[in-house]
Parts: C-alpha cells; sequence; structure tokens
C-alpha cells in the first residue's frame, strides 16, 4: 500500500526545527538522533527524544516518548494533534499514532530500512484500520539526513 502525502503548511518548518533540537540532543547522549514534537492548536504539548539506551527500553523511541506525554497532557485521543518527527516512524510508532488517534504526521526523512509511513507501508493510511492519519514528509529532510548520516558515521569510525 502507498501513503497519500500532503502539502507541507507554514508552521511546519518551525516544529520541525524544535524536534530537530531534540535530535542534537539526544545525539549528545549518544542516542540515535531522533526528535519529536507534539503539537495541539498551535501549542507545544510534548517534545522528546530517542531515550532507548538511557531507559533500557527499546519503545522508548522519541515520537512514542512525545505521544505518551502529550496524551499525559490533553487526553487519550490526539485527534487535534500533529506529530512532528525527524525520522520516518517504525511500525510501532506509526501503530502507536493510529491508535491514539493523532490527526497529522510531518516528518523530516524517510527510513528506507524500518520506516512504515512511505518506505516499506502505509500504516498510519491502512484502511483496515479505524482511523486514518494525514501525512507531509521532507520538511527540513537535509538537515535531519544530515544528522543522522553523520551520527552514524562517527559510530563506525
Amino acid at each position: 500500500m502507498t501513503c497519500e502525502f500532503g502539502p507541507a503548511q507554514p508552521e511546519d518548518a518551525l516544529w520541525m526545527q524544535r524536534a530537530l533540537e531534540q535530535a542534537w540532543a539526544a545525539a549528545v547522549e549518544q542516542e540515535v538522533p531522533v526528535g519529536a514534537v507534539v503539537v495541539v492548536n498551535g501549542e507545544l504539548v510534548a517534545e522528546a527524544r530517542n531515550h532507548t539506551l538511557l531507559r533500557g527500553d527499546p519503545t522508548a523511541h522519541a515520537e512514542m516518548v512525545a505521544v505518551r506525554e502529550a496524551a499525559a497532557r490533553v487526553g487519550w485521543g490526539l485527534l487535534d494533534a500533529t506529530v512532528y518527527v525527524t525520522l520516518e516512524p517504525c511500525a510501532m510508532c506509526a501503530g502507536a499514532m493510529v491508535l491514539a488517534r493523532v490527526r497529522r504526521l510531518v516528518y523530516a526523512t524517510a527510513d528506507p530500512k524500518t520506516g512504515m509511513c512511505g518506505s516499506l507501508g502505509c500504516t498510519p493510511q491502512d484502511p483496515r484500520l479505524n482511523h486514518r492519519v494525514e501525512l507531509t514528509r521532507g520538511v527540513l529532510e537535509q538537515a535531519a539526513g544530515e544528522l543522522l548520516r553523520g551520527f552514524f558515521r562517527a559510530r563506525r569510525s
């Protein structure tokens, strides 16, 4: 199944920059540099970065942590939320956004190895599921991609 992508909105670059700041902070902590923010009605309600190593938790991806925090603040259904994340979400994270009823997901760069929001599949828009998430991709793609490539290049050397 292929995903349908909508256009970027004027505020998307601002919020993605905030997610990139979280990604940089993750890199400083030696975590894979992925950051996420959740915005509801133009207001930041949660922000997070990968913490899988720090927490010893394979589910502590940036978007999972941010969605959990947002749900704790505004309630279970995130029907008015937009999630901004610097890397295309995996199956776990994409599924969590469907279950949380996120309205819109914006991601910076594709993940051809594990991405389930366009690369390997399209969990957020699967017609068999009971909720569909609007998708936008490519916002600050170059900056997010360079950060990830540099991080992994440094780990290999």
